[in-house]
């Protein structure tokens, strides 16, 4: 498996210049780098006006390793091959480094940048990634990737300390402003005479190892004029995430850290898109840098665990809509008195601080007043409210604030709390909130625990997550008081009336909720409160192989819209429109037959012939699982149009026939080829029609409001130190 590494943006606040200076300090040996022992440069060229400079060294490292290992190895030093494309004119410096030491059998990869920042001339840019691939290594592959990890993560930072020690020398030496390069003056052409043609300069191939002193590693310098063209220009751009940024708003994250979230990240720019107006693909916005930094941490900061979780939740957060709940969700008026729960200042640590009196709180009378449902969606509008307040609180205190603190008062609990259906409604109510807002909790502080709290706390801990778990603090009678207590964590100013404490708390005292509030059960299946939550524009589909789900669209007027928005939340599919003047029919089943994609509608009949009955008119696309597809088509003629959803095969020909779905399942039953997909689409009179799914008022993408704010693994140490 090939391990990959990528920084952030980091920044030096000096000139290109001056960090050039800096860099060449290091070579050809640094005293601050002990496992660098040396440097050679094997080519050295230049254009003719001196604006492009390439470099090729060998590096010599001692490798931090077992001395084992390097006995069956049969090396002592590991050396690496760098190339540097220095290009004064345009400030950037790009580096690529690889592995000539065992290089048939570990592959590494580096590659480095340094450029002007975009927006400050005078600061320099900094960017590495790296890769790592271990084909085999006389059987101790999965130790040397753990070395090379190490070693690697260890040092990337140690990087940039060795160029700040650089620049701080040479200010001291008394060099503060390094001139920019500027083009050498233009000269008279001088007169040409006849004579033989001259042969464009060659470039010298670069000498073998047998050619070099074993010994020394050594050869003899070579200098030779430069024909290559400049590099591109690697400056960043808003997409990328710099190294202060992410330590003023998420945090400190060690290098491999810092990776997953910009890899992840990366990730959701390419997997979820929309179709501009002009028919091509673009990102879509992505959740904020904190959001996936939660579901990261959630997960060990396991790519591909953390990947699919969140994958899930923000497929569940588009489906119902979860984004605009704060601005939809409309409590009832007796909630406010009788749901004992309020925000209250802020912990220590400057996290939200939210207070629930569960002990005062009717849980059956709640449940039977508002259904299960309504209740949970309150729950989540206190969610999306605490991440709101630490976004404010980020702010306010000038450090990352990523999760609140729940002050629990257990004062009056007791055996009617354990209600049947009180309690699956908060089984219920916790599922979700682990799944979908993870390590947003900081603290919890339970108060007050009476005799009968073992037994809640036996039926509720196995939902919980054993991360969540290690962060409750468990009080009971009143030792919550004094030192050790409350006042570890709150400020004894802010500490509730309720609870000894000076400070008037405006949560609600909760209390008994009337009996003339319930509902019927009747009126609890029909309530608007329950309607809010389990409907949805959205709608799923499963796709087997050979039997792709479609639908219709008819269209009356040529010059109509169609969008769509659909995520692929299993397997990888094609998705293609066709155009029909016929009206297809879904063909009829037989009952009796057990249909586990009962969802799956086929609309293309098997008689139909491609190019005849009915025409493609967009290209195919592949989609990915994971992937969220935003996008539109203009009709140019009345009739029906089929959206499919096919699983990955071989391309349609001009006379196939496709299998019903009733064939294919009658002989798979239970496939194992099921992909699945939600989707929804809407048509729209091209007058009305405004861009892409996102920026119509009718359908709202679950990941644009997410992102509003938002602005690998590893390889050795010794391409990280060879090529910073």
């Amino acid at each position: 498996m090939v391990q990959k590494y990528q920084s952030p943006v980091r920044v030096y606040k000096y000139s290109f210049e001056m960090v050039m200076a800096a860099y060449e300090k290091r070579f050809p040996t640094c005293p601050l780098i002990p496992v660098f022992l040396g440097s050679e440069v094997l080519r050295e060229s230049c254009s003719e006006d001196g604006a492009l400079q390439v470099t090729e060294r060998s590096c010599k490292l001692n490798v931090d390793a077992p001395r084992l290992l390097k006995k069956i190895a049969g090396v002592e030093y590991v050396y690496f091959i760098q190339k540097n494309i220095l290009n004064w004119k345009d400030r950037t410096l790009l580096i690529e480094a690889n592995n000539e030491t065992f290089a048939n059998r570990v592959t590494v990869i580096e590659t480095c940048s340094y450029s002007v920042h975009p927006e400050n001339e005078d600061w320099t840019c900094f960017e590495q990634s790296a890769s790592l691939d271990i084909k085999s290594f006389f059987g101790f592959e999965n130790t040397v990737e753990k070395i090379a990890m190490k070693q690697y993560t260890a040092n990337i930072k140690r990087g940039k300390e060795v160029i700040e020690y650089y620049l701080n020398e040479l200010i001291a030496e008394g060099v503060s402003e390094i001139p920019r390069w500027a083009p050498p003056p233009q000269r008279p052409a001088p007169r040409k005479l006849p004579g033989p043609p001259r042969a464009p300069p060659q470039l010298l191939p670069l000498p073998s190892r047998t050619e070099m002193d074993p010994q020394t590693h050594s050869t003899t310098k070579e200098t030779t004029p430069c024909g290559l063209s400049p590099p591109e220009p690697t400056t960043p751009d808003a997409d990328k995430l710099d190294a202060d940024y992410i330590e003023r708003y998420l945090g400190q994250l060690t290098p491999m850290q810092e990776s997953g979230l910009i890899q992840l990240r990366q990730w959701l720019q390419e997997t979820h898109k929309g179709k501009s107006e002009a028919g091509e693909w673009k990102p879509e916005k992505i959740p904020r840098d904190e959001h996936i930094l939660r579901f990261l941490r959630a997960r060990d900061f396991n790519m591909d665990k953390a990947r699919e979780m969140l994958c899930q939740s923000l497929t569940w957060r588009k489906q119902y809509q979860v984004d605009y709940i704060l601005e939809t969700w409309r409590p009832p008026a007796f909630l406010d008195e009788y749901y004992a729960g309020g925000w209250h200042f802020h912990d220590r640590n400057g996290r939200p601080l939210y207070i629930l009196r569960l002990g005062q709180m009717d849980t059956k009378g709640l449940v039977k007043a508002l259904g299960e449902e309504a209740l949970l969606r309150h729950v989540l509008s206190i969610n999306e409210e605490g991440q709101k307040r630490c976004e404010e609180n980020t702010q306010l205190f000038g450090r990352p604030i990523t999760s609140w603190t729940c002050l629990v008062d257990l004062e009056g609990l007791n055996m009617r709390h354990l209600w049947r259906p009180g309690v699956k409604a908060l089984l219920r109510i916790i599922e979700v909130v682990e799944a979908n807002y993870p390590e947003t909790l900081g603290r919890l502080l339970i108060v007050r625990a009476p005799r009968v709290f073992p037994v809640l706390w036996t039926l509720v801990s196995p939902f919980i997550n054993d991360n969540t778990r290690q962060k409750f603090l468990i009080y009971s009678g009143n030792n919550y008081q004094g030192v050790g207590g409350l006042v570890d964590y709150i400020d004894k100013e802010i500490i509730p009336d309720f609870l000894g404490g000076d400070c008037l708390c405006n949560v609600p005292e909760g209390g008994l909720v009337p009996k003339s509030f319930y509902q019927t059960e009747e009126e609890l299946e029909n309530s608007d409160h329950i309607k809010l939550w389990t409907e949805t524009i959205y709608q799923s589909a499963t796709v087997f192989k050979g039997a792709p789900h479609e639908i219709v669209v008819e269209i009356l007027e040529g010059s109509s819209v169609i969008t769509w928005d659909f995520d692929i939340l299993k397997g990888d599919l094609v998705f293609n429109i066709f155009h029909s003047k016929r009206s297809p029919q879904a063909a009829r089943r037989d009952p009796s037959l057990s249909t586990p994609g009962g969802n799956n509608v086929q609309l293309i009949e098997r008689s139909w012939v491609l190019g005849v009955d009915y025409s493609m008119v967009e290209s195919p696309l592949m989609c990915r699982e994971g992937e969220s597809i935003q996008g539109s088509h203009i009709t140019r003629w009345p009739g029906f149009y089929i959206l499919q959803w096919k699983t990955n095969g071989p391309p349609l020909g001009p006379a196939t026939a496709l299998p019903r779905v009733d064939d294919v399942l009658a002989t798979l039953q239970v496939s194992s080829h099921k992909c699945k997909v939600m989707y929804y689409t809407e048509v729209l009179a091209s007058e009305d029609f405004r861009g892409s799914m996102t920026s119509l008022e009718s359908c709202h993408s679950g990941f644009s409001q997410l992102s509003a704010g938002t602005t690998s693994s590893s390889q050795s140490q010794s391409s990280s130190l060879i090529s910073r």
